[in-house]
């Protein structure tokens, strides 16, 4: 009975696969605003650029539309925990490298 549980439960996750993977697409301006805002925070200009690269190239593959634009915007403020899963896909790509 086990093995058939965990095939229902394979198939089901093997269902639902395609609507996690759509992947979001990044503000036009994403790039100036990131860069400006990490040389604020004291990074060169070309470490600031390829952080920034990354961190754009995991949220576009990590991220919907709704959650990128979610994000992205201060008027309802932004969730929580789609924000703590972005910093940790960030982080775990992006970070300084060991």
């Amino acid at each position: 009975m086990r093995l058939q549980s965990l095939l229902a439960l394979a198939a089901a996750s093997a269902l639902l696969l395609p609507l996690g993977a759509h992947a979001g697409k990044l503000p036009a301006n994403y790039q100036t605003t990131c860069v400006t805002q990490a040389q604020k925070q004291g990074l060169a200009q070309d470490k600031a650029e390829q952080h920034c690269k990354c961190a754009g190239d995991v949220l576009e593959k990590n991220l919907s539309d709704k959650e990128i634009k979610d994000l992205d915007t201060l008027q309802d403020g932004v969730d929580a925990a789609v924000m703590e899963r972005a910093q940790k896909n960030i982080a775990a790509v992006c970070g300084p490298k060991k």
